[in-house]
């Protein structure tokens, strides 16, 4: 925290903060849930109800200006690297008509094979090795692959590609800007798309890079800035995302023995393993703070946050709003499923997550084959090392110990 714990001042930057985020949340919510730092001039929404209004109202909350706070990243032109994240009504209602001809639920659901077949490759991988790390053996391979595939990266490329995307993301602390590792890896992917958006115009394949080239409404293509810009978001956003999803739901269960034993107890409980998914999304969400540029002042709970503001909502705290989930802190994966049908960890509203129903099948598929080749797992959570960024929330390290069934 930035200041006394009794006044704590919202700094998404300080490592102590993004260490545990949910006492400042919680306080927020109480005292404060419009929240002002008045040394970043940064605004902040913290209430489950505020959240959930302003992810619907685009007329006041804009994504124009993106959804990172950096200075580097914020502005105008934050489209040209956020893709549909980084723009409003109307083009962003077109380009996500376009962007969804490649990306529908039908070429999401013809996943379910290969996702299948890696998970048991990287899981039996794991389960022969008996300790690893969690992150870097499986749940940092599986989404990038899985991700890779869908827009045609190259086997021999993928691991590269992701060691620049968890550059991207990554954060110094005390530094207010993307730093230059990760202005250089932002570069480096934008390159690398542009030579596949260049190679797929020459010789289209059955991708989704080459869906996107040819995606059509009534005459209107998406341009080839258009087309790397969503692949940049997708190799970070979906990549990382599911990652920290799946290296949360191994460290929270874990830590609460009597449900582990409901799932891995006995022959093993694959019917638990959705509610896992979506209690895990709830209690500690991959993706924490989502920025919007205010269009008009914003009033609320006796507060004016003038229009042209930096403005986050705080989905981690909306998620913990005890207005509306009982035991809030509690992590439990019996939760009552009308309380879990009111999480915002993808957002909602326009900008809703294109990829969440690709999150929740990765994870289940993933979780479902852990449950059926395991006997027990054992994280060690002293050894786990959490990664540094103001929007992600995550593992970068996990050592897990896996005795199979």
């Amino acid at each position: 925290m930035t200041v006394a714990q009794s006044s704590p001042v919202l700094d998404p930057y300080d490592y102590g903060f993004q260490a545990d985020p949910y006492p400042v949340y919680a306080w927020l919510r109480e005292h404060e849930p419009l929240h002002h730092n008045p040394e970043l001039d940064l605004w902040a929404l913290t209430r489950h109800e505020d959240i959930a209004v302003a992810l619907r109202s685009d007329s006041v909350y804009s994504n124009s200006y993106g959804v990172a706070i950096e200075k580097s990243a914020w502005g105008p032109d934050a489209h040209k690297v956020m893709s549909i994240l980084g723009m409003d009504p109307p083009r962003q209602n077109r380009l996500r008509s376009l962007v969804s001809r490649g990306f529908t639920p039908r070429r999401v659901h013809n996943l379910l094979p290969r996702i299948q077949e890696l998970t048991d490759r990287y899981l039996g991988e794991c389960l022969e090795m008996g300790s690893f790390d969690w992150i870097a053996d499986f749940a940092g391979r599986l989404p990038m692959d899985v991700i890779s595939e869908m827009m045609g990266v190259p086997e021999e490329d993928r691991a590269e590609v992701r060691r620049q995307a968890d550059i991207v993301v990554h954060r110094e602390d005390g530094v207010y800007d993307v730093p230059p590792a990760g202005a250089e890896a932002s570069l480096w992917l934008v390159g690398y798309y542009m030579d596949m958006v260049a190679q797929r115009r020459k010789k289209p394949s059955d991708d989704l890079t080459s869906a996107l080239i040819e995606a059509e409404i009534d005459g209107e293509r998406l341009s080839d800035d258009d087309v790397i810009a969503f692949l940049f978001l997708m190799v970070v956003a979906g990549n990382e995302t599911t990652t920290k999803l799946l290296g949360h739901a191994a460290f929270h269960l874990t830590r609460h023995p009597d449900q582990r034993e409901l799932v891995f107890g006995g022959a093993g409980n694959t019917d638990l393993v959705a509610p896992w998914v979506e209690e895990t999304l709830r209690f500690d969400t991959s993706s924490q703070l989502l920025a919007r540029y205010l269009l008009q002042d914003v009033e609320l709970h006796g507060r004016v946050a003038p229009q042209g503001s930096k403005l986050l909502l705080c989905l981690g705290s909306a998620n913990r709003d005890e207005s509306v989930f009982s035991r809030p802190d509690e992590y439990d994966i019996t939760r009552d499923q009308d309380e879990l049908a009111k999480i915002l960890s993808f957002g909602g509203g326009r900008h809703f997550c294109l990829g969440a129903n690709l999150a929740r099948l990765e994870a289940r598929v993933a979780l479902t084959a852990l449950v059926e080749r395991a006997r027990s797992i054992e994280v060690d959570h002293d050894a786990s090392r959490r990664v540094h960024s103001v929007n992600v929330r995550g593992f970068a390290v996990e050592p897990m110990q896996v005795v199979p069934r």
